[in-house]
């Protein structure tokens, strides 16, 4: 037994260190189109049904959701495709005007029939059966590869669940605001002393820069929304999609407003050149309050990602703590950027932004307005989950109201039954 955990030991941390979408994507794809070749040369009248591994090849995803939608509208494109040649051939034959209408008509049922991306795909299949002569087993042939192919690919991802990428697009949340806090410590370092202009720009394309990264966080984002819906796995799928989207949401807000910051910071440089931006005071309590707002932003990432009740409690409280923190010195920073003003008041406007700045980022880390906006953003999908699906709405209604109904009677029939004994 020692032996064969040391030699399985490097394959399950090779399987870890690679457990990557791309990675999964390729080992998934080619073991599903394999399975669907061995059952289509079992099943269909072809001698080499490559239809059915391409199916397979196409349908299976990441994802349960895509895989389960992708499968659907490609056997529909197929079928699709499919009549229409039969109809062509049966009526005009293939010649090269009846080729252009048919490219022309499957393109056009391809919408009709909501294909989607799979669009060009009935247009395929109509020249691939038009293009033979026995075209009635040709077409029930392809029926049945692309059968196969689809239900393998969908059923590879109903019995092996596919994983869930909460955990990457939390790494991926954790890092960007790894980002911000470099940058606004950065910022902090640099307005303290005496800066030029020239750096105070180049912070400021740093902040620009950050929304290349937003982008790439929320592809991760996106894909691991997919990952949460229809998944055998997630229990509560909605509330981790929501948590973690608004998680991005509230962080794209703070680097606008960082960037917007940077651009202040940017403009005073260049009217007080050589010069300090504040005295040395203001200075100091600028760059502690940047500081302050920068571990702050991390500890915000850290309680979207998490996942843990009790780690999730403790993150909150720490995050609340930093946040009374940085109120208490902004306050301070009030005070001493009130003095500035009135030392030079054609800068009053500049000075102002940076707290009217600060202010908004304080504001939307907020505990309070963090809950305020889940709230907000369940109820929304909610809403418009009545709205879409009527008719399971009621029915989840009522079979609530029926287990509610149950549990009481249940509740009640436990109470009466140490009266009726005595």
């Amino acid at each position: 037994m020692h032996v064969v955990r040391q030699m399985t030991a490097p394959a399950v941390r090779w399987l870890k260190r690679h457990r990557d979408p791309l990675t999964v994507q390729t080992v998934r794809s080619a073991a599903a189109a394999t399975i669907a070749y061995v059952i289509a040369v079992r099943l269909s009248p072809e001698a080499a049904p490559l239809t059915a591994p391409l199916t397979a090849l196409l349908v299976v995803q990441v994802t349960l959701y895509s895989t389960l939608t992708m499968g659907l509208r490609r056997v529909n494109s197929v079928v699709t495709g499919v009549v229409l040649a039969i109809l062509f051939s049966l009526l005009v034959g293939l010649t090269w005007w009846s080729l252009g209408l048919l490219i022309l008509a499957a393109l056009i049922s391809g919408h009709i029939v909501r294909a989607g991306d799979f669009v060009p795909e009935v247009a395929i299949s109509a020249m691939l059966v038009l293009g033979v002569t026995a075209h009635g087993d040709t077409a029930w042939a392809r029926i049945v590869e692309t059968l196969i192919g689809a239900f393998v690919g969908m059923g590879f991802n109903l019995l092996l669940a596919p994983p869930v990428w909460v955990e990457e697009a939390g790494e991926s949340i954790e890092d960007l605001a790894r980002r911000v806090r470099q940058l606004m410590l950065r910022i902090g370092e640099e307005a303290a002393g005496r800066p030029p202009a020239a750096r105070a720009a180049a912070r400021l394309h740093e902040a620009r820069r950050l929304d290349h990264d937003i982008s790439e966080v929320d592809a991760d984002l996106r894909q691991a929304e997919e990952s949460l819906r229809l998944n055998p796995r997630v229990r509560e799928g909605l509330l981790h999609r929501v948590v973690l989207r608004t998680g991005l949401d509230t962080l794209e807000i703070c680097t606008v407003v960082l960037r917007v910051l940077a651009r202040t910071l940017t403009d005073l440089a260049k009217e007080r050149e050589p010069e300090r931006l504040f005295s040395e005071e203001t200075g100091q309590v600028f760059e502690q309050l940047l500081a302050e707002i920068a571990d702050a932003v991390v500890s915000f990432a850290v309680l979207v990602t998490t996942s843990v009740s009790a780690n999730a409690e403790s993150a909150e409280e720490r995050l609340a703590s930093q946040l009374r923190q940085a109120a208490g010195t902004r306050d301070r920073l009030a005070e001493l950027l009130f003095e500035e003003a009135r030392r030079d008041p054609k800068r009053w406007q500049l000075l102002g932004a940076l707290l009217t700045e600060v202010n908004r980022i304080l504001d939307e880390m907020d505990t309070e307005h963090r809950t305020r906006r889940l709230f907000e953003e369940l109820d929304r999908h909610s809403r418009e989950q009545r709205e879409r699906l009527p008719r399971l709405t009621r029915m989840r209604d009522r079979l609530s109201g029926l287990s509610a109904r149950f549990r009481a009677l249940r509740r009640r029939d436990r109470e009466e039954k140490p009266a009726g004994r005595h």
